[in-house]
């Protein structure tokens, strides 16, 4: 028999961390897909102009009020526009970190595997 005892099988040890990778892989299947079927909204303007961000990070909507609509100031209505976007992008983002860093918490035995 060899060194150890462990004859033609993988040690205990080993074994759990298989365990426990496929465990947090699934975790992590489950959190994307969450994530990927979640929306993000953002309103700029008191609510003037709203945006819609899939968790693919694809915008499903943009609802503007019509009466923020002014034809002599439409520097202010792209300002909104991008205000409502890249706030309903850091939100996908934001949530999106927050998850993957409470999977990362479950982690204490792979140091640096994300």
């Amino acid at each position: 028999m060899a060194k150890g005892g462990f004859r033609g099988g993988m040690p205990g040890n080993q074994m759990n961390m298989m365990k426990q990778a496929q465990k947090m892989q699934q975790e992590f299947m489950k959190m994307q897909q969450e994530l990927e079927s979640t929306d993000f909204e953002f309103t700029a303007g008191g609510g003037a102009v709203k945006a819609v961000v899939t968790g693919t990070r694809e915008f499903s909507s943009i609802v503007i009020d019509p009466e923020v609509v002014d034809p002599e100031d439409v520097e202010m209505l792209q300002d909104l526009i991008l205000t409502a976007v890249n706030g309903a992008l850091k939100k996908a983002d934001e949530q999106t970190s927050k998850a993957m860093n409470k999977l990362q918490g479950g982690l204490g035995g792979f140091p640096g595997l994300f």
